[in-house]
């Protein structure tokens, strides 16, 4: 996983600014689209442009020229580049071959340009027809005994339009086997948040920045997973704002950024310090620092203040006197413990918070992906209430979610536990009678996999088993099917991975156009903040024989239900036809679909709890208890350190851009271990020794990843990082949280232990 000049160099400099700047020169040079990759940026989140296909952030409404950051730039070079993946390719290098390169090579090699199909006796892969290819899908799943021996996976870059159809082939065919990239980061907010405030959705738009008068950022890095965030945070700090950063490990942008569109501040080398507290949390102690905050509120109240927003609490919440006995439950000391951090600072936190008449509380996947991340979205729910942080300007809560429309795939949806006033629609629009039992998700799909219950995978973008946890297992699973079929723009390690029969199809990508017998065709786009926004390549597909993602869906589904109720043929040729079945189907969001998209900066669906509507059964916001400080099972080893899978800062996802990690100053390498300096003094080890990670388990599979370099890093005691996808390996695919399903990929058991590789 390294490139032979692994190095670490701490990073001094603050983040964006010129290194930004550098780093987006650099990316179009290597894919050698710098023309073309620049014209092409400066239509990326424009109005009649793009959307980038890096992550959900909102875009600006304001007229900025440049509407995109580092990594969307290299997230465009990337799929802009002109590298090409061949049939040539394809007969020069076996399966075999391949699997021994690196993600990263992989990555590299560039676009798919043909469909291929999985030669068995040569172990390559060799070109087919497209026509043959879903006569191949469509003979395997035809052949099932069962529709639930189908997993149909949804990447969060497919589009609304794609997603809605794919929905509607799928239920067709007899399924609700959704498992989903949104099952492995923020399903918590999904599955948790609806009973607090009865949607699975944040409540925050992007205009709610410029009114708050306190922003909590909690467990997530916005200078890497969502880069353009930092604008509205510079523009809080230089109003005042005080902005409050909980993260077991110090993240470059959170401590100074540097606008790189801001003209005086690159000339001068200026920056903005972001933070106005930094809480270096435990890994896992959220739960404690927010019950502490809570208990700092009922404590001023207890004194007489008046600090809660009593009328709010009457009027819209039920369940108040439930949390408040559990939270005076707790003693400080205890608090103090599991939060990693000193009763002072939790003060400090709660006497922010009281001080804002309009919050924002944003998280990431350092709260969702633990054993209770669903219950602990809901205790920052729980601060919000309190002082009634819903439903007016300024306020409320937002998740930061990673890929760019993975918020919608779920609203047209993608979805394992439909709805069943959803499937009436459905029934009652397409005239078929959708399947009513939920389906499997992430981790249930594979555990299918591998009791040889499940047959065929169809992944509809992404890099599967890449992503799932387990990663052995989760080989061992994909290479038990009968077919997998991967859509694709570019070559991943999913691809390797496969059934007994396999087909890779290649795809045009989002910033590329699409031209039909109807002409040119645009899909839409939700943020992360329930935007609906159109997007429009501007550039010419990499490849003559590629298809839409549409056109796959529908004529998978031709191919698959010859006597279908569905006309799918014209569904290829105007888009606008499915957005009107996305109106009849979701007609409160939806209505005049066509006429709204027609705006500029597109429409906001609605969000209840904006109007401080709340569509719970009861009527009411409701107060949730979590008993207790643990968010994760607790584990009787001394030897115990909870590990969190990171990304780099040149990595989207499971897609590897370089070995760099420049904003923590790592060059050169990937298999890396960040670790508190007292807890390698601990054990008798120093920065730079080659160690060895076990997963602390209670199932009897030994788990373990070796040649990892540990690199003395300002992480909270207890608490280590690496990179995913590499220490994937050492996430039991049963250690989830099982409100939602998500993988506690944010809180691993682990030991250190000499490694192999030190000899």
């Amino acid at each position: 996983m390294a490139d032979g000049s692994s190095k670490y160099k701490p990073y001094r400099s603050p983040a964006g600014g010129w290194g930004a700047a550098a780093a987006t020169a650099k990316v179009l040079m290597e894919q050698s689209v710098v023309g073309k990759g620049s014209r092409a940026l400066l239509s990326m989140n424009q109005p009649g442009g793009f959307k980038c296909p890096s992550c959900a952030f909102p875009d600006a409404t304001c007229t900025r020229k440049l509407e995109f950051c580092e990594n969307g730039a290299k997230a465009l070079a990337h799929e802009a580049t002109k590298f090409r993946v061949t049939r040539e390719f394809f007969a020069k290098h076996s399966v075999s071959e391949l699997m021994e390169q690196s993600d990263y090579w992989l990555e590299m090699q560039g676009r798919l340009t043909e469909p291929m199909r999985y030669d068995a006796a040569r172990d390559h892969y060799v070109p087919v027809s497209w026509d043959d290819a879903f006569a191949l899908i469509g003979r395997h799943l035809s052949a099932l005994e069962d529709p639930d021996q189908a997993e149909f996976y949804t990447s969060g870059r497919t589009a609304n339009e794609t997603a809605f159809l794919y929905s509607i082939f799928v239920r067709e065919f007899g399924t609700n086997n959704f498992p989903d990239c949104s099952n492995m980061c923020h399903e918590p907010t999904s599955r948790g948040l609806p009973h607090s405030i009865g949607i699975g959705k944040g409540t925050v738009i992007l205009d709610d920045f410029e009114h708050a008068e306190a922003i909590f950022l909690i467990g997530h890095n916005a200078g890497t997973n969502a880069p353009r965030m930092m604008t509205p945070l510079v523009e809080a700090r230089k109003r005042g704002v005080p902005i409050v950063a909980v993260n077991p490990m110090p993240e470059r942008a959170l401590i100074r950024f540097t606008e790189p569109q801001d003209i005086v501040q690159m000339a001068t080398f200026g920056s903005t310090a972001i933070t106005s507290e930094f809480v270096h949390i435990r890994t896992g102690g959220d739960l404690a620092l927010l019950k502490g905050m809570m208990k700092v509120l009922f404590e001023r109240e207890a004194a007489g203040e008046t600090v809660l927003d009593q009328e709010f609490i009457a009027e819209h919440t039920e369940g108040f006197a439930a949390l408040k006995a559990d939270v005076e439950a707790q003693g400080w000391p205890e608090l103090v413990a599991a939060a990693g951090i000193d009763k002072a600072q939790i003060r400090r936190c709660a006497e922010i918070y009281i001080a804002s008449q309009a919050t924002i509380i944003c998280y990431g996947m350092g709260v969702t992906q633990h054993q209770q991340g669903s219950q602990l979205v809901q205790q920052i729910a729980n601060l919000l209430l309190l002082k009634g942080n819903f439903g007016k300007p300024g306020a409320g809560i937002s998740p930061i979610r990673g890929h760019s429309n993975v918020q919608g795939d779920r609203t047209v949806g993608i979805d394992e536990k439909p709805g069943q006033a959803y499937l009436d629609k459905v029934r009652d629009v397409f005239g078929f009678e959708p399947p009513r039992e939920h389906g499997h998700h992430t981790v249930e799909s594979v555990e299918a996999m591998l009791a040889g219950t499940a047959k065929v995978f169809i992944g509809l973008g992404g890099n599967f088993v890449r992503a799932v946890p387990d990663t052995d297992r989760s080989y061992a699973a994909m290479r038990k099917l009968d077919l997998t079929v991967g859509i694709a723009t570019k070559l991943n390690r999913g691809h390797l991975v496969h059934g007994k029969e396999a087909l890779i199809l290649p795809v045009v990508a989002r910033s590329e156009r699409i031209e039909t017998v109807k002409g040119e065709q645009f899909v839409t786009i939700e943020d992360s903040m329930s935007n609906v926004t159109a997007s429009r390549g501007v550039l010419d597909p990499a490849s003559d024989d590629l298809l839409t993602e549409t056109e796959i869906v529908c004529r998978m589904a031709m191919a698959t239900l010859p006597h279908s109720k569905v006309d799918w043929a014209s569904y290829i040729e105007d888009y606008d036809l499915i957005r009107d079945k996305i109106a009849a189907v979701y007609p409160a969001l939806y209505e005049g679909f066509a006429e709204r998209i027609a705006a500029p900066h597109g429409f906001h669906l609605d969000i209840p709890p904006r109007r401080r509507v709340w569509a719970t059964p009861n009527g009411k916001a409701n107060f949730l208890v979590l008993p207790g400080l643990a968010v994760n099972a607790p584990v009787n080893d001394p030897a115990m350190l909870r590990l969190a899978t990171v990304r780099s800062h040149d990595q989207f996802n499971t897609t590897i851009y370089s070995y760099n990690d420049r904003y923590r100053g790592v060059y050169g390498d990937r298999m890396i271990l960040f670790m508190n300096a007292d807890d390698i003094a601990d054990r008798g080890l120093e920065a730079g020794a080659k160690i060895a990670l076990e997963t602390i388990g209670c199932d009897g599979i030994a788990r373990r990843v070796e040649g990892l370099t540990i690199i003395d890093y300002p992480m909270s005691r207890g608490s280590v990082a690496g990179y995913y996808p590499e220490l994937n390996p050492l996430l039991p695919l049963a250690f989830y949280d099982r409100i939602s399903g998500c993988p506690a990929a944010k809180s691993i058991p682990v030991r250190v232990v000499a490694s192999d590789a030190a000899a």
